[in-house]
């Protein structure tokens, strides 16, 4: 039995990409989104608002950081949980998903470069 799930888990340089992609953007998005609420905290409860707040807040850079987090993060978790439920076609859910994040977050910063408010 263990013999097979480090055989499931490890094989193939695919997976323990995923497996190691899909942790630091875990950690990732638990970061930025920490900077996210902190910094709406200091900018909501001040009549004062710190220059280190706002700068942070609406730093594109944590925007699109976390575009790419949250995408790729939930992507490959629905790839894992198809898996689980017993799909053995490891590398065709890994380009499958791969290429469906991808196309998801290009989208999805054209959005946010492009809108209009």
């Amino acid at each position: 039995m263990t013999g097979d799930f480090i055989n499931y888990t490890f094989s193939g340089e695919e997976l323990m990409f995923i497996w190691v992609f899909h942790r630091v953007t875990g950690l990732l998005m638990i970061l930025f989104l920490g900077v996210k609420f902190l910094t709406s905290f200091f900018l909501m409860t001040r009549d004062k608002k710190p220059d280190w707040a706002l700068a942070l807040h609406t730093s594109p850079v944590i925007d699109v950081i976390l575009i790419i987090c949250v995408v790729y993060h939930a992507l490959y978790g629905l790839r894992t949980v198809i898996m689980d439920m017993g799909f053995k076609k490891e590398k065709l859910l890994f380009w499958l998903f791969t290429g469906l994040a991808t196309a998801l977050t290009v989208t999805m910063l054209v959005i946010y470069f492009t809108r209009d408010y």
